[in-house]
């Protein structure tokens, strides 16, 4: 009898987790932002082998996960001397990655390429530059990225190009810094050349990612795009006021170019308190993120490999999922349910929510969705609807 009771007890619970993994499974994810390929630059590892405990991503994970296809970051910092040619080292790595794997990866450079990978149950890969500044002011070589894959670029990184400024200079100009950095014109936002990238980026079918733009980048490129714009991988300024983060009139819009906004997982941009847990940890281990430094490392993956070998004091300080999620709520509240999806940052951040430990767990994400009353639908349109629509949008036909 006691037995009988126990199921009957535990019969809904099970019941909820077969339709949760049967509703992620059966919906396509399409991942916006993932910097697995600098990643396994800086720690010398191949995406293709198993990585866990190492890593947020690798490929047999990402089909546990239920990724259907993933842009991945091609990424370098500001400090790096020869940016165009990082991004094709890093560009070369997913080629080799494909090619290792052709049974379960392939690339993707328009929505037909993208329909095949999910029909073929293949990991498909799209190219993202993370940062103008590694077309190095020359539409020659915006061309020949587009041409290798790359479906959007951010128009910067944390650092201004010479004809667009970021919204950390933006913000250190606002705040008289001394470290301020605006445009050749000596103004914020967009320079004639800025104007004509944007504008190249249309033709082509590139995406225009205003991740990490400064304002008046922002404004600038509203102004002039005729096409659909996305952040990918930018939470809501109302809940976390970083620079990073995006204003309500900013979302609005967003939207109506008909873009899309893709969360970022990072806890320092969805959660207000994790700056302050984040530098106390830093200056405890400040030493050791020098030294990684000192031997050739990009700061960020500096910061990352310390937070590696103190896993315990990094957890402490993430945040829950139910953080991350308000984010998505207070934008569907906003503009609508055809404006959000998710860009996660994996692999470029070193604490997303603690029960998000890499691509493995995205249907806890689904999960997280059902519970909160998002239909099938919806949750179809946030995990990867919203994204074929827009790429679409942005393909030449």
């Amino acid at each position: 009898m006691l037995t009988r009771i126990l199921l009957l007890l535990l019969l809904p619970s099970f019941l909820f987790a077969q339709k949760y993994k049967k509703v992620h499974m059966a919906s396509v994810l399409i991942d916006t932002h993932n910097d697995i390929p600098s990643s396994a630059i800086e720690k010398q590892l191949a995406f293709d082998a198993n990585l866990k405990g190492k890593t947020h991503s690798d490929l047999t994970r990402m089909f546990e996960g239920g990724v259907d296809a993933q842009m991945f970051s091609i990424f370098c910092d500001g400090e790096q001397k020869d940016p165009y040619n990082y991004a094709n080292r890093e560009i070369d790595s997913v080629y080799a990655w494909v090619q290792r794997n052709p049974s379960r990866m392939m690339m993707v450079y328009n929505p037909a390429d993208l329909q095949r990978a999910i029909k073929e149950k293949k990991l498909g890969a799209l190219l993202g530059v993370e940062g103008g500044h590694m077309i190095e002011n020359d539409l020659g070589k915006l061309d020949a990225l587009y041409k290798r894959g790359m479906r959007y670029m951010t128009i910067t990184w944390n650092n201004s190009t010479n004809w667009a400024t970021s919204a950390a200079d933006e913000t250190a100009s606002l705040n008289n810094s001394k470290g301020a950095t605006l445009n050749s014109d000596g103004k914020k936002g967009l320079t004639g050349f800025g104007i004509a990238v944007i504008k190249k980026m249309n033709e082509l079918g590139i995406m225009v990612d205003v991740s990490h733009a400064g304002e008046q980048t922002f404004w600038d490129i509203t102004k002039i795009t005729s096409k659909p714009i996305i952040a990918s991988h930018s939470c809501v300024w109302n809940l976390c006021p970083h620079r990073r983060n995006l204003k309500d009139d900013q979302i609005r819009a967003i939207a109506k170019t008909g873009g899309v906004i893709f969360l970022n997982f990072y806890a320092g941009f969805i959660d207000s308190m994790y700056e302050h847990k984040r530098n106390a940890f830093l200056k405890l281990h400040q030493a050791e993120v020098d030294a990684l430094i000192q031997q050739g490392k990009q700061k960020d993956y500096a910061l990352m490999m310390v937070g590696d070998q103190y896993k315990e004091e990094v957890n402490a300080m993430r945040p829950s999922l139910s953080v991350l999620l308000d984010h998505l709520d207070y934008i569907v509240k906003l503009v609508g349910v055809d404006y959000v999806g998710l860009g996660s940052d994996f692999d470029g951040i070193e604490a997303p929510p603690f029960e998000l430990n890499g691509v493995e767990d995205y249907p806890l994400i689904t999960k997280a969705l059902l519970k909160r009353g998002y239909s099938k639908k919806d949750i179809r349109k946030i995990l990867g609807g919203n994204f074929i629509r827009v790429f679409e949008a942005n393909s030449i036909k």
